[in-house]
């Protein structure tokens, strides 16, 4: 694109440019072009100072007729008053702390000034108005220009307010916009009629009314969404292309006698997702698939059969799981669901069998020693893990299915060095239990195929929910805990989940500067703000031990606990013997004790939507109903509470998380959110453009399947080039 790769520095000098690089990452002419207003104010249309209306966007010519600077008594800074008249009547224009307004602002001295119409001590008033000073210049003339215009207001930072970044931008367009390329081919803006990329600049940043404006960002929105399907497409292509090795069940097999002894037929959604697995398995390039499904929907059975078709087939298994905690109680269900068929070559064991092994970091070294042995000789058929399984020591036979649960929690060299493993590269099934709407999903993992299980295994129980509103009424905190007991005393069990720990050595009373108590990620409302500190695992047990919960067996469980304890307490807990287990999210997925039937979730309004939902689905697992109290110190009619609200209103893990991302920021698309890394995503939204994003998705397969290499694209190319910085790049490479 020439210019536009250009820095920054020729069009607008070293200090600024540095500013602008510092502080907005914008660095070239194109990062500038393409830096969006977030907003725009309305100017309004000229008005006269004796017709203003309150809470109306206006412009007005007027005259300066009194300045006053006036220093806050009680704090440091002041407030700048300047009061205009056009003859009619009289306006106070006001400032805070920018005094030094004072130069432009003088007695004497005419302008155009636009703002929203307030009111104070029963004057009118424009609080920090935009405004243009006239000098030797037609009144008439300038008011045509300025008034009725929208203005722009830009991203910004305190060292490059938005107006100077406007006048940046207005010199890059006026130097540089009859150089901007055109990434998206002729036939396909004639087809949705999409107008030219020079005009969407010119029409995004000088919009003289609402329809530019909305032209504009139709087919900016278009450009990035096509442009990120394009990368996704070949991603696609270039996955189809690698060889792999096919793997077929037998009729015979370790799966057929692992059908066979199952207690419960299928549903119909296992039916068709497992179908869609062995169709992708028995093909000679990698199956890159997305399982994803409600909590308890079954995903580690179909994940499961994904595995023993390949050992079926001579090949071998993994599954990567983010938490000891996870692989082990990974590791336990699936052995007690193959019974003798997880026993292969053991005395014992099933002919059909395979050895099912586990790899954690805290092994000891036999035991470590013989995962290691069994991978190798591939007497282990289905090994299962944490990222111990990545170490460069871990070989085996012949890799031939990847299973990674819970995607979001792994980086993109972790799942790279799994796969690397095998001699050719293996099948990849990727599962979450957080539900991606299909917009998401099309972006998000865009360049993986979509299994979707959205019913419930027979038997499941429906858990009820409801918001404990603490501090308005605290004998509904007791009630919870009398619920508590009353559970217990049916012959079940309860969690308490805290978003803390609470051992940690930096506890201390709370202080107003915003500090991390904990850099432990299961602490997930340790980040001190002017509210109490987030309640903690070890104070609320021994606060319950002592009181409410008195006299039941109650233990605790989190991430710096010692692995040998972590498993012991999991272990008594799924055997019955702990009655209520006060934990940290450590417990959010993939714990599976059928006898739990209630959770008391505390300072829930701390946790997000989809991460309620997620530890609400540990109870319920069993034939009894499940409960879920969320307790929060949060008033009514607080967007805290309205979440809250959400998540007791519906068991619908998809509309909750709809409703997760509308009030998060939708983050980069290409997985770069997590390391705060700002959105790729400036127009488009993926929750809202769902018709533009499916259909940039059709498009792009087709120039993809016609065009892999874009040679006929140039321009596109090089727009794929500016998105996919080298992170990016391998992120999509390794993904």
């Amino acid at each position: 694109m020439g210019a536009l790769d250009e820095s920054l520095t020729k069009l607008v000098g070293d200090r600024t440019a540095k500013v602008l690089a510092d502080s907005l990452k914008l660095r070239t002419v194109g990062d500038l072009l393409h830096h969006y207003p977030r907003k725009y104010v309305e100017r309004g249309q000229l008005t006269s100072l004796d017709e203003l209306e309150i809470d109306e966007h206006v412009t007005v010519l007027a005259r300066v007729e009194k300045v006053t600077l006036i220093p806050f008594k009680a704090r440091k800074g002041d407030r700048l008053e300047v009061v205009v008249t056009d003859g009619r009547g009289r306006l106070s224009l006001v400032f805070f702390n920018q005094g030094w307004r004072q130069k432009d602002l003088r007695p004497g001295t005419q302008g155009l000034f636009a703002g929203k119409v307030g009111v104070f001590n029963g004057k009118r008033q424009l609080a920090s108005p935009d405004y243009q000073l006239i000098d030797g210049e037609e009144g008439g003339e300038a008011a045509g220009r300025f008034a009725g215009r929208l203005i722009p207001v830009y991203p910004a930072s305190a060292q490059m307010p938005s107006w100077k970044l406007q006048l940046c931008v207005e010199l890059g367009l006026d130097k540089h916009l009859a150089e901007v390329g055109e990434p998206l081919p002729a036939e396909l803006r004639d087809k949705h009629g999409l107008i030219p990329l020079p005009e969407a600049l010119e029409l995004i940043h000088r919009p003289r009314n609402q329809a530019e404006k909305e032209r504009a960002q139709e087919r900016l929105r278009w450009d990035e969404a096509f442009v990120l399907q394009v990368a996704l497409a070949q991603r696609r292509a270039a996955d189809s292309a690698l060889p792999a090795v096919a793997r077929r069940p037998s009729a015979d097999g370790v799966l057929a006698a692992f059908d066979a002894r199952l207690p419960f037929t299928l549903t119909e959604g296992q039916q068709k997702v497992s179908a869609e697995i062995f169709a992708d398995l028995a093909t000679e390039h990698p199956m890159h698939r997305l399982l994803q499904g409600e909590v308890g929907s079954g995903k580690t059975l179909v994940a499961l059969r994904a595995m023993l078709a390949v050992v079926d087939a001579g090949g071998q298994a993994v599954l990567l799981a983010p938490t000891e905690v996870l692989a082990q109680q990974h590791h336990r269900s699936i052995v007690e669901m193959m019974g003798d068929l997880a026993e292969g070559g053991m005395l014992g064991g099933s002919d059909l069998g395979t050895k099912v092994v586990l790899l954690t970091g805290s092994m000891g070294t036999a035991a470590r020693r013989q995962a290691l042995l069994d991978m190798v000789t591939g007497d282990a058929g289905i090994a299962i893990g944490t990222h111990a399984l990545i170490e460069d020591k871990v070989t085996f036979l012949d890799l031939g299915l990847v299973v990674v649960d819970e995607q979001h929690r792994f980086g993109v060299e972790q799942r790279d060095a799994l796969r690397a493993k095998g001699s050719q590269p293996p099948h990849l099934l990727v599962m979450t239990a957080t539900p991606i709407p299909r917009t998401v999903a099309m972006t998000v993992f865009g360049d993986l195929e979509t299994s979707v299980l959205d019913q419930l295994p027979a038997g499941r129980s429906p858990i009820s929910t409801h918001v404990v509103p603490a501090l308005e009424k605290p004998n509904f905190l007791a009630r919870a805990w009398e619920r508590v007991r009353e559970e217990v005393g049916k012959g079940h069990q309860a969690y308490v989940v805290c978003p803390r720990i609470g051992d940690e050595p930096e506890d201390a009373p709370a202080k107003k500067k915003r500090k991390p108590v904990s850099d432990d990620p299961e602490d997930v409302g340790a980040a001190s703000d002017e509210r109490r500190p987030p309640l903690a695992v070890v104070e609320t047990a021994q606060m319950l031990t002592k009181g409410p919960l008195a006299g039941l067996r109650v233990e605790i469980l989190h991430g710096r606990l010692a692995p040998e304890a972590k498993d012991d307490v999991m272990r008594r807990f799924a055997a019955g013997e702990v009655d209520v287990l006060v934990a940290t999210t450590v417990i959010e997925v993939g714990v599976n004790v059928p006898n739990s039937t209630a959770m008391v979730i505390m300072d829930a309004d701390r946790f997000g939507v989809s991460q309620l939902h997620q530890l609400r689905g540990r109870v319920g697992r069993g034939s009894a109903a499940g409960l879920c109290l969320l307790v929060s110190d949060m008033p009514a009619g607080s967007s805290a509470r309205a979440r809250l609200d959400a998540v007791a209103g519906t068991l619908d893990g998809f509309e909750l998380s709809r409703i997760d991302l509308e009030q998060r920021r939708e983050g980069d698309v290409l997985g770069q959110a997590q390391s705060g890394v700002k959105s790729s995503l400036k127009v488009l939204s993926v929750l809202e453009d769902e018709e533009v994003i499916a259909t940039a998705r059709e498009e792009a397969a087709r120039l993809v399947a016609e065009d892999p290499d874009l040679t006929a694209h140039p321009e596109l190319r090089t727009a794929l080039e500016s998105l996919l910085d080298e992170d990016r790049a391998e992120y999509l490479e390794k993904g």
